[in-house]
């Protein structure tokens, strides 16, 4: 076997079916006028209105030279807002406004979209999350 055969390689499925899967959201995204990282973003702030950018980073898997402009260009939607933690003047808190809490309606449908454009079963689409998910909790651990 060629070690360096590129279909012997584990990471490229993985980011050939990531970069298909999000050129899926792209479509369904663009109503939102919202990217990727963006909705990703809102998703940790449709479930908690308020966190600190260190722990948004962190469940996001994003560190904050990536994380700051993404939020940047949010607050100027007017999706969220910035401010100083009040007890602690170094830590940065978000909010999610009015104008971001009622995106969350809109955004309701896509998972099933995107659910059905994968060409999975919905047992295997369970397994492969359950694996990934495991795969990126492992990592995760490391990193402690």
């Amino acid at each position: 076997m060629n070690v360096l055969a590129l279909e012997n390689q584990l990471c490229f499925p993985l980011y050939a079916a990531s970069k298909e899967i999000i050129k899926q959201y792209k479509d369904l995204l663009d109503p939102l006028n919202l990217t990727y990282t963006q909705y990703l973003v809102m998703l940790v702030l449709w479930e908690d209105e308020a966190i600190s950018v260190k722990e948004l980073g962190k469940q996001l898997c994003l560190d904050s030279g990536t994380l700051t402009p993404v939020l940047k260009k949010l607050e100027a939607k007017g999706y969220l807002v910035r401010n100083r933690n009040q007890d602690d003047e170094r830590s940065l808190r978000v909010t999610l406004t009015d104008l971001g809490k009622g995106l969350h309606e809109q955004a309701l449908e896509i998972p099933y979209k995107v659910t059905e454009f994968l060409p999975l079963e919905p047992e295997e689409l369970s397994v492969l999350h359950e694996l990934t998910t495991k795969m990126v909790q492992k990592f995760q651990e490391q990193e402690k």
